[in-house]
């Protein structure tokens, strides 16, 4: 009796409580938070094929450290440059909205950190999730100085493909004997062409196939009947490449950091810059063997280049445990990769691209035009230094690249700095073309005259204009692909053809509806590729082939952005720490 007169006294406790647990288990709004890493910048000793180099490294590891964030999230980043070379970090693929300060092409928009400087990035990672990546942004220093950046979604929410297993970050690099600043140094000074890698890496190994590597090749440990998350990214300097698993399909979920419509392929294509993910699926059973893993180039220029094949391992948790020795004994199966000149490959895996275009992940490609630009970009020459003789396409001439025929000279302070305090004048000429100076045909017989422009020089836009370019690839000195990355912004590749870009005709063929978004784009081999932007971003904006040997030669520009009338759409000030040239 005593407890029946006590009970209903009990039961707005017991609601109480039941409800408070109820609110426990509903999902909690995403709480963005700040995330401190520190770069150290040192030299490091690095075996690789029997070669041990000095290398600069961040913290001593190559490639470099991981970057964990989610989106939402700020991230404080402060680098220590204690290198004998000047030193600036690019966070590729982050849009930057407004604190372009942050975007670190050096002499674009800040001026290296020299040595025992330090600079501290501070940026917000805003409505993107996925693979992207860092490096340095000055002469060829990312040849060692890269790693991946990882954007994991808002908490509770979820990838609109199924939960991985595991996720790991891929890697696809270079490795030189030689020291890379010194293969660039001659090949500027001599007009040439500059010596290639001697080995590709996946995650800084080069695998079996390379003289003196059998120890130094990745390993990817995976279960039977398990679905893994590979966070695949290009960090080569001069090379696109074919990667594939023998015996897996992979399905491609992801570009450049955006989702998009998933579909299988045995082989994905990667050109530097780019990043891809894509999901494994292993065997449903042990499979009594192990597989390679392996990425080779896609060549369509007529240079040399590093005609050689990474490896890497796919190997199954057995169920019975083996012996080292053992496991050497499975059967191993290799890939079978596309041919190195296979553009048609090129073209079919390119178009497959497309974005989700549904209400959570819209493609909102800009519908209407403010501004068209039609760009030429490809390889062109410039004359020898008085009383030399050089060693590019003549004795009389070096190598150069253009874009628009203008041959970019990096300028001796940051861009956006002039710009910001008003002091341009010296600096750059805001009279960057808008169309090629010399029409020709572009894809056919290149013209006798083959030497470029040079000066520094962008091209200003309105806050908030809306942007069609066409890059139309040249035959000067030979057809060739270009992989070009875009700072500041994503875009929409609208449209891709062969020969030359047609007004008339091939906008009637672009695709408004579900382009891929992504922030670098190979201009095919003797073709085109069409893509729109917002220009909604204020700052200076580099934008350049990231084929560094291409970039080194002056196929880079720059876009600037005015700001808009709204304190929201205004360029942040610079920081105090703003490193000075």
């Amino acid at each position: 009796m005593a407890f029946s007169s006590t009970f209903p006294s009990l039961v707005p406790m017991a609601m109480f409580i039941i409800a408070f647990l109820a609110l426990c288990l509903l999902p909690q709004p995403a709480q963005a938070i700040t995330r401190h890493y520190e770069f150290n910048i040192t030299m490091a000793n690095v075996t690789r094929l029997c070669h041990t180099n000095s290398i600069v490294t961040v913290n001593g590891k190559f490639p470099g450290p991981r970057i964990v964030t989610r989106e939402g999230d700020r991230l404080l980043i402060k680098v220590n440059n204690h290198v004998p070379n000047n030193i600036s970090i690019h966070w590729h693929g982050v849009r930057q909205l407004r604190s372009g300060w942050a975007d670190g092409p050096a002499y674009i928009t800040q001026c290296p950190i020299q040595t025992g400087q330090s600079y501290v990035y501070n940026f917000t990672i805003v409505g993107q999730r996925g693979t992207l990546w860092w490096h340095a942004h000055i002469s060829w220093l990312r040849s060692t100085l890269y790693g991946p950046l990882i954007i994991l979604p808002k908490k509770n929410e979820s990838y609109p493909f199924v939960k991985p297993f595991k996720e790991v970050p891929i890697i696809l690099g270079e490795w030189f004997n030689a020291d890379p600043e010194a293969i660039i140094s001659q090949a500027l000074q001599t007009g040439g062409g500059p010596n290639v890698s001697d080995a590709y890496t996946i995650n800084g190994l080069p695998g079996l196939l390379y003289n003196c590597s059998a120890k130094d090749t990745f390993k990817l440990k995976v279960k039977p009947g398990k679905t893994y998350l590979l966070r695949m990214i290009n960090a080569a300097l001069n090379d696109e490449l074919f990667f594939s698993i023998a015996n897996h399909t992979l399905t491609v979920v992801d570009a450049d950091a955006v989702y998009v419509k998933p579909f299988e392929t045995d082989t994905i294509l990667v050109t530097p810059g780019q990043t891809t993910n894509v999901l494994l699926k292993t065997k449903s059973k042990y499979p009594s063997a192990t597989f390679l893993m392996s990425a080779r180039p896609y060549v369509t220029g007529q240079g040399t280049f590093d005609n050689s094949t990474v490896t890497g391992i796919l190997e199954y948790e057995s169920p019975v445990l083996h012996s080292t020795k053992s496991m050497k004994k499975l059967p191993m199966f290799k890939p079978i990769l596309p041919p190195l000149n296979d553009t048609s490959f090129a073209t079919n895996f390119s178009k497959k691209l497309r974005s989700l275009a549904n209400s959570q992940f819209p493609a909102k490609v800009p519908q209407n035009v403010d501004k068209h630009f039609f760009f030429t970009v490809g390889l062109g020459t410039t004359p020898c230094d008085k009383n030399q003789t050089c060693q590019g396409p003549t004795n009389a001439t070096k190598f150069a690249a253009s874009i628009n025929n203008v041959s970019f000279v990096q300028p001796t302070t940051a861009l956006l700095q002039s710009h910001f305090i008003g002091q341009s004048n010296g600096v750059y000429s805001p009279y960057f073309p808008i169309n090629p100076l010399h029409w020709f045909n572009y894809t056919g017989n290149p013209p006798n005259n083959t030497m470029v422009n040079n000066g520094t020089k962008v091209l200003v836009l309105p806050f908030n204009t809306s942007v069609e370019l066409i890059m139309q690839d040249t035959s000067i000195l030979g057809a060739e692909s270009h992989p070009l990355h875009l700072h500041g912004f994503n875009f929409y590749v609208v449209g891709q053809g062969f020969g030359n870009f047609d007004p008339n005709k091939d906008p009637a063929n672009f695709n408004l509806i579900d382009p891929v978004e992504r922030n670098t784009v190979g201009v095919p081999s003797g073709g085109w590729v069409a893509i729109r932007f917002l220009a909604d971003n204020p700052g200076v904006w580099f934008m350049h082939c990231h084929l560094e040997v291409h970039t080194s030669w002056g196929l880079k520009m720059a876009w600037l952005v005015l700001d808009g009338k709204l304190p929201n759409q205004k360029l942040l000030p610079p920081p105090a720490d703003l490193p000075q040239c």
